[in-house]
């Protein structure tokens, strides 16, 4: 064992240093006044794999990694819709998601707000017309905001939860 640690001592770091972006920070700072000051602190997503193949989730992923780093501007993602502020669906609603979408949706508490993440999720995107999807949430539900791509990166994600709290509290 200390032959190890003494190891870990002489190599030192031999990671690249983390190189984040400046619009990434101009985004999520912004992100963080608007929640600073209607969300005391904290915006909460629960985010639904309705049928996706998982590209979204990887991007959503990635902004709890430490370069994106997502909860330092207040944005987390919740196990529990009733913690929720937000629902964040991906996939295009399979038919067999369609109950348990509707069921999560019910269980986010007032005021609530649809996220529709990805291609799928607006209008079935690859699955479109298949026997086996509902081609998209807006069939089911009523989306606040679309992010398009297949899968949208990270930045916008950001930029669309901008999108939302801005037209929250600009009513």
């Amino acid at each position: 064992m200390l032959k190890l640690l003494n190891k870990i001592r002489k190599t030192g770091i031999v990671t690249e240093p983390v190189d984040r972006s400046a619009e990434l920070d101009a985004l999520g700072l912004e992100v963080k006044s608007i929640i600073d000051k209607h969300y005391a602190g904290s915006f909460a997503i629960r985010a639904v794999d309705a049928g996706s193949c998982n590209a979204c989730e990887l991007e959503i992923h990635a902004l709890n990694n430490p370069l994106y780093d997502i909860e330092r501007f207040g944005v987390h993602f919740v196990a529990s819709p009733r913690h929720a502020d937000a629902l964040l669906v991906t996939g295009p609603v399979s038919c067999h998601m369609s109950a348990a979408l509707l069921r999560v949706w019910r269980a986010v508490p007032e005021p609530k707000w649809l996220i529709a993440m990805g291609d799928c999720a607006i209008d079935g995107g690859e699955f479109a017309g298949s026997y086996a999807v509902m081609d998209g949430v807006n069939t089911l539900l009523k989306a606040d905001v679309l992010i398009p791509g297949c899968p949208p990166t990270p930045a916008l994600i950001l930029r669309a939860v901008l999108q939302l709290l801005q037209g929250m509290h600009s009513r």
